[in-house]
Formats: structure tokens, C-alpha cells, sequence
């Protein structure tokens, strides 16, 4: 098991984790690498791409840290094995699971945090029927965004980036805003410290990590394809 990626699933994970969205009960700020282990694998969502991503690379350990940064992030081992081979597995691991456009996705599927939100969670089919507000807040909340700190204070920081709207019937990116999220709890925290300039992925109301300039890109890149697949098919 790897400790570095076991540590980097747990700063992405925690945050729907701690709000009761997925995955088991447990402290995760406080767990060890071997607890975030054991734990990984109860988060249903995630631990099947983890899994295909590492049997696709001939990866033993699903936590290896470039198989946690691709489905989290995105890096090459996203595109090694087929959209096809991709959602074949979706349909034995999902099986009954509806809602989404995941099923009919054979040319375009891939194996990220992008795609599990936007077409495995039903939110983004619900909004282009409906025009929900609500499913406008889940999409933008339960994808990993990315933004810039400007501030920090203890627990808190506040960071601009910009947020997911739905505007004549296309979801897209609204003007760049302001928001205050939390990266520790009572001096606890996944990140080692947060400074202004920081380039940061964030999940819910949680920093999740300090980015490079490259994984902010991958990050947006993947991110942007599939508000492109959601425009294209509505």
C-alpha cells in the first residue's frame, strides 16, 4: 500500500466523506495511511475506477498515488484503457444503477472524478430536463473545482474561482467569485499549510490540495470536455 496515495485519496475524499455523502463513519483527518486503506475501499464510487484505472495500468495497488491522482486529477493513466472497456466494467460494478448517461457513454467514458459526477449522478440528466437549481448546486459542489487563495485565517480560507451557472439551457461557467472554505478543523488538517497564491482543487466546502500549474489544467481539461459532451447532447 502506498502511504503517499492512501494520504492523497483521503485529502479528496474527505470532504463528502465528513459531510455523510459517502464512503463509511470515521475521522479520516486523524485516521492512518493503513486505516484510509481499509477505508478506501468502502467508497463505492471511487474505489471502482481506482481499481480499473490500476488493473488497466497492470498496477497491483489500486491507492498507488498516480492511480489516486488520475481519477482524482487526471494524468496519462486516464487514457490507457478504452471508453468501451470502461463502461463494460461500469455495468457489472453499477449494475441496476440508473439516472445518469454513463450506460450509452462507449465513446467517450473515462475513468475520472469528472465523469462519475456528470454522467454516473443523475443531477446533470435532471438538469437538462428540468433546469433544476438544485442539481446546478450539486454539480458545481461535488465536482473537484479549482481556484486561487487569497486569504487564509486559521481554519478558513477564502478563495476565488469560478462557479458552474445554467444559462439559457447550457451549464457553464459563471463569473469569477469569492467563497470561504475550510482546509483544517481544530488545527487538524490533510495539507501541511495554505498560503495566499495558492493554487488549490477544492471538493464541497474543503481544500482538498495544493496544485501545480499542470494539475490545475488536467483538472479543468476534463472537466471542460464533459460540459462540452452536456451541451453537445442537450
Amino acid at each position: 500500500m502506498s502511504a503517499a496515495g492512501a494520504l492523497m485519496f483521503a485529502r479528496y475524499a474527505y470532504p463528502p466523506n465528513e459531510l455523510g455523502y459517502c464512503g463509511p463513519a470515521g475521522d479520516m483527518l486523524s485516521a492512518s495511511a493503513a486505516e484510509i486503506a481499509r477505508r478506501a475501499r468502502e467508497f463505492e464510487g471511487a474505489w471502482v475506477y481506482l481499481e480499473f484505472l490500476a488493473s488497466a495500468a497492470g498496477i497491483a495497488d489500486p491507492l498507488d498515488e498516480a492511480v489516486v491522482e488520475a481519477y482524482w486529477v487526471g494524468n496519462g493513466l486516464v487514457d490507457l484503457p478504452s471508453p468501451a472497456d470502461l463502461t463494460g466494467y461500469l455495468r457489472r460494478r453499477f449494475a441496476g444503477q440508473t439516472g445518469g448517461t454513463w450506460a450509452t457513454a462507449w465513446r467517450h467514458a473515462a475513468a475520472h472524478h469528472s465523469f462519475h459526477v456528470f454522467e454516473v449522478y443523475p443531477w446533470a440528466a435532471l438538469l437538462r430536463r428540468t433546469g433544476n437549481p438544485t442539481a446546478v448546486t450539486v454539480l458545481d459542489q461535488c465536482r473537484i473545482r479549482t481556484g486561487v487563495v487569497l486569504t487564509v485565517a486559521g481554519g478558513t480560507a477564502t478563495v476565488s474561482g469560478r462557479p458552474l451557472i445554467w444559462k439559457k439551457d447550457q451549464l457553464g461557467y459563471g463569473e469569477t467569485r469569492s467563497e470561504t472554505v475550510a482546509w483544517s478543523v481544530e488545527g487538524r488538517s490533510l495539507l501541511a499549510g495554505l498560503a495566499p497564491g495558492d493554487r488549490v482543487a477544492l471538493h464541497w466546502n474543503w481544500v482538498c490540495d495544493i496544485l501545480t500549474d499542470e494539475q490545475m489544467s488536467r483538472i479543468l481539461l476534463h472537466e471542460e470536455r464533459q460540459l462540452r459532451l452536456l451541451t453537445s447532447a442537450a
